[in-house]
């Protein structure tokens, strides 16, 4: 199967060029000027007048089906990876969960279940470790070599995922030895419980005192610390889901220095805000760790992605359903099921807020949403590119067209939207998987099972810095 594009603008993170692509099966062939007039055949012609040629977006943050609070995340992976391809990401990175007391493989292989046959599109794992002991060090190194080499670790949830500097700094010695990276949930849970207690003794049970409780400096404290476990252990280090100005002059500072230091922030920080939260019980809708900030806070995330302070842009997607789910925390914020659905939203909001809002470049935004999560995560050129050889991970984007988020017509499995009535400018009108169409023109043209599992490779992070 051949498939040419025609006469779009290819936008990569280093360049913008007219040209067209030439599609083979499940890469991407050639690019050049005018080769559909030059007599290069094809089974299927697109043209992609007046729009962009992108990179497939890629989501290095997403919770599939993830245990939770006595419930589950409601998306699937055919669910959640359909929504994310109306969206315009073709490939997300979701993380495998480690049970208290068993083995890493055993939760590897559950994730793996999950996913095989149902996900639409193409899809990988981290691997969230519980325990830190002998056993557990000992698998990091098979599952690096399967393609799995990030490990997420928490200064957060005392009690569910937590580890403390010992074990933090025996799994960082250890991907010193694999070439693996640890990933960090860094906030102080220990302190967060004690003032989360406070307000709830106080009578202050709303949702918003969620947000009040995790206090930012309690974000930059923990973000500090183990940023200087990684340079002890001269290892890089991650830092998923960064919310405050506190943690990002943590990351600031020591990428300043040199320290191999690496951090995302989430849609969710960039345009939502405490104030959010502050509806009554409506406010649950907007409950995830590290929470909403006050607004003040977003300018500063914003310098942190023009400057490369901030990496990338993931959705930390974890949908609850506002009724059924979220209402287990009535009269206790602490009972919330932490987790927003954004997998769907991430590319045009960022498109929107940033390139049209004049904040960043089209060419950095194709780097957030698509290229830097490639590098940084093993994946690159295979995704993250136009270029010859690469998968045919292809968007079509309308940068002019306009929509409104809504619920009504979102297709992640929950029953709000935490954007609801926002319009936006970006559209991504034809995506395709490894070649193949899976959404055009607002219809799914894919099929359950066509996404396949990617191998990663350990990333040379030492460069990436």
């Amino acid at each position: 199967m051949r498939t040419l594009i025609t006469n779009g603008l290819i936008v990569s993170a280093d360049g913008s060029t007219a040209a067209d692509v030439l599609i083979e099966d499940e890469t991407i062939a050639a690019i050049g000027s005018d080769l559909g007039a030059r007599g290069v055949a094809a089974d299927e012609t697109i043209d992609a007048a007046g729009r962009y040629v992108i990179p497939g977006g890629i989501d290095v943050h997403t919770h599939m089906e993830l245990p939770f609070g006595g419930t589950f995340a409601k998306d699937t992976f055919e669910t959640g990876t359909r929504a994310a391809a109306f969206g315009g990401t073709t490939t997300v990175v979701d993380f495998a969960v480690q049970s208290r007391g068993k083995s890493l493989r055993e939760g590897l292989d559950a994730w793996h279940a999950k996913a095989e046959g149902n996900a639409v599109a193409d899809y990988g794992f981290h691997m969230i470790m519980s325990d830190v002991n002998d056993d557990t060090l000992a698998e990091m190194d098979q599952l690096v070599t399967e393609g799995v080499p990030d490990f997420k670790l928490f200064t957060a949830y005392p009690g569910v995922f937590y580890s403390d500097d010992g074990a933090i700094f025996r799994a960082m010695q250890r991907t010193a030895k694999n070439g693996g990276l640890i990933m960090m949930h860094a906030e102080n849970g220990m302190a967060i419980d004690v003032v989360a207690a406070d307000e709830v003794a106080a009578g202050h049970t709303d949702p918003y005192y969620h947000g009040v409780a995790r206090y930012p400096i309690f974000e930059g404290e923990a973000t500090n610390r183990v940023i200087r476990l990684a340079e002890a252990a001269h290892v890089p280090v991650y830092i998923v889901h960064l919310s405050a100005r506190d943690a990002l002059e943590e990351v600031r500072a020591a990428r300043d220095r040199g320290a191999m230091t690496f951090a995302e922030t989430c849609p969710q920080y960039l345009f939502l805000s405490l104030d959010d939260m502050g509806n009554g019980f409506e406010g649950a809708k907007f409950v995830c760790s590290p929470p909403l900030r006050t607004a003040d806070h977003q300018d500063e995330l914003w310098r942190g992605l023009v400057k490369d302070d901030l990496q990338l842009v993931a959705t930390d997607h974890c949908p609850f359903d506002f009724h059924g789910q979220k209402d287990l925390g009535q009269g206790d914020f602490r009972k919330i099921p932490n987790g927003l659905p954004g997998v769907e939203d991430r590319v045009d909001l960022l498109h929107d807020g940033g390139v049209i809002g004049g904040r960043i470049s089209r060419e950095r935004w194709v780097d957030i949403v698509s290229t830097a999560p490639a590098k940084l995560f093993g994946m690159f050129p295979q995704k993250g590119a136009i270029a010859v050889g690469s998968d045919a991970d292809i968007v079509v984007y309308d940068p002019n067209a306009r929509r409104t988020i809504s619920a009504k017509t979102h297709h992640m499995d929950v029953d709000y939207s935490c954007y609801e009535g926002r319009t936006v400018q970006g559209r991504s009108d034809i995506v395709m998987s490894r070649g193949a169409v899976i959404v055009r023109d607002g219809e799914f043209t894919g099929r359950r099972g066509h996404g396949r599992f990617i191998k990663r490779a350990t990333a040379d992070h030492v460069r990436l810095a």
